[in-house]
């Protein structure tokens, strides 16, 4: 296949921080704006993307405290997908696990987990076979250097954007919420107000 390139374009899939816009009103409840998306092909979408989304909700969403529903937060800054063997996935992810309160999704543990994803396709199918991970602390600028690259203005114009990435954050729950049948209708982190899920 030939290298196709999607610069901040969000994929915010099934399952699975809390950088709210909305963190400085006073409402008890806040809609966040519906945030455009560019959509990517459904193969993409059914193939190496969700092995992505699953290695993040089983592989990084068990290493925090646990609860009911885990919905990764994955904003693609590039994709390369010129080697079956090596399809390579930059993006700014997160990783949220809420419990469920009434009409609420209450979260109870978060994470950022910023790199670079290396997928294998088999006849199988599609398997994260390593993750090169931004570090934490004094280490980061130059990690996140490293690992985007050419990439990295992207990415930063993404991770710096905290309006955004709550509008991205929205709309994944909003998708998982619509596809489980989930009778809920607000998310809330601990000590903020509630945030009205958006509708389509």
């Amino acid at each position: 296949m030939k290298k196709k390139n999607w610069i901040v374009v969000t994929i915010l899939l099934m399952i699975g921080a809390g950088m709210y816009s909305c963190k400085n009103k006073p409402a008890n409840e806040t809609v966040i704006e519906p945030v455009e998306e560019t959509a990517l092909p459904s193969e993409v979408e059914e193939t190496y993307l969700t092995a992505v989304e699953n290695y993040f909700i089983h592989e990084i969403g068990s290493q925090y405290s646990q609860a009911q529903v885990c919905i990764p937060c994955l904003t693609i800054v590039d994709v390369d997908e010129s080697n079956a063997e090596d399809i390579r996935v930059w993006g700014d992810f997160w990783v949220f696990n809420y419990d469920i309160s009434g009409d609420t999704l209450k979260t109870v543990s978060e994470g950022s987990h910023p790199g670079l994803v290396h997928v294998k396709k088999s006849d199988k199918g599609f398997d994260v076979v390593g993750f090169d991970r931004v570090e934490d602390g004094a280490g980061n600028l130059a990690s996140a250097k490293k690992i985007f690259g050419d990439k990295f203005d992207a990415f930063h114009a993404i991770n710096s954007d905290s309006d955004k990435r709550e509008a991205y954050r929205a709309k994944g729950i909003a998708d998982y919420v619509k596809k489980n049948n989930l009778r809920v209708s607000l998310y809330q982190d601990f000590g903020w107000p509630a945030i009205r899920i958006p509708k389509e």
